[in-house]
């Protein structure tokens, strides 16, 4: 019986996440190329000359640097935030729900639409140029090379926030009440009941946060894409993501594309375990 439930799931998963990785890590090591249907076409084994390729292009190493950037602002922002809202949400408060409810909206709203807002704000004769004065960048937010990648952080993890907020709130409402009690009756302050008491029991949260916010930074896409018009300027804001789709439906090299695949995979899933193993600790 338990074996007829889950056979579904298994061949779901098989069908939507595995057989697309492995069908990628034998695309990265082959020359591919599309052709005619029913067209005869040689496809060789290559080797390692795909990883060569996209290892020695500019355009690629400066998308991996970029996502270095925004994981160093996004992934702290998200943990920080997230928690210090949840924290405060789970308190008694007047219009905690209408709170909830407004930090999560941007998260279920079309990326097309809250990109809209933001574009409002952050364009060159846009809201925040406006308020800054002289003391606005030039050039523009999106449009300097320096500034894109961080603004882009800056609005994933607003649009996101939502999210992590309700997986923390979920967690502080496993805590016991009596720890806050008891390191209350030993003298604690606030700020010492939240770092004996409220730190370690959202430890697994906090390890599930920033795994899903590492993930989320691999594979970024929308925003870079809608918010700079492609990575601009000149790739200051291009992810790997984003040269993958470039390379491998704009200019036809799956394979080459695969290999930014694989080596992103590999990427995450180190970044994975040192996350484990620095936070996660022996859970």
């Amino acid at each position: 019986m338990g074996t007829a439930f889950v056979t579904p799931y298994v061949v779901f998963i098989a069908a939507v996440f595995a057989f697309p990785l492995v069908y990628a890590v034998w695309l990265s090591f082959h020359d591919y190329f599309f052709a005619a249907p029913g067209a005869a076409v040689d496809r060789p084994f290559v080797g390692l000359d795909n990883y060569a390729t996209v290892l020695s292009d500019p355009a690629v190493r400066q998308a991996f640097g970029n996502i270095v950037v925004f994981l160093v602002i996004n992934v702290p922002l998200t943990v920080a935030l997230s928690l210090l809202l949840a924290t405060a949400l789970n308190k008694a408060i007047h219009g905690r729900i209408f709170f909830r409810v407004s930090y999560f909206v941007p998260y279920v709203t079309a990326s097309v639409a809250v990109v809209g807002v933001w574009l409002f704000l952050f364009s060159s004769g846009g809201l925040v140029n406006q308020i800054l004065g002289p003391l606005a960048p030039d050039p523009s937010w999106l449009v300097n090379s320096t500034l894109a990648m961080p603004t882009i952080a800056l609005f994933v993890t607003w649009k996101q926030l939502g999210f992590f907020i309700l997986l923390y709130l979920a967690a502080l409402q496993n805590v016991p009440k009596e720890l806050y009690e008891s390191a209350s009756v030993d003298g604690a302050n606030t700020w010492q009941s939240f770092r004996s008491v409220t730190l370690p029991g959202v430890r697994p949260a906090t390890v599930l946060v920033v795994l899903l916010a590492i993930i989320t930074g691999a594979n970024l896409f929308t925003e870079p894409y809608l918010l700079t018009g492609g990575g601009g300027p000149n790739g200051a804001s291009a992810s790997p993501v984003l040269i993958m789709y470039q390379l491998g439906i704009e200019q036809g090299q799956p394979d080459v594309a695969a290999a930014i695949g694989v080596i992103l995979v590999i990427g995450v899933l180190i970044i994975a375990l040192i996350n484990r193993r620095l936070v996660g600790g022996g859970e």
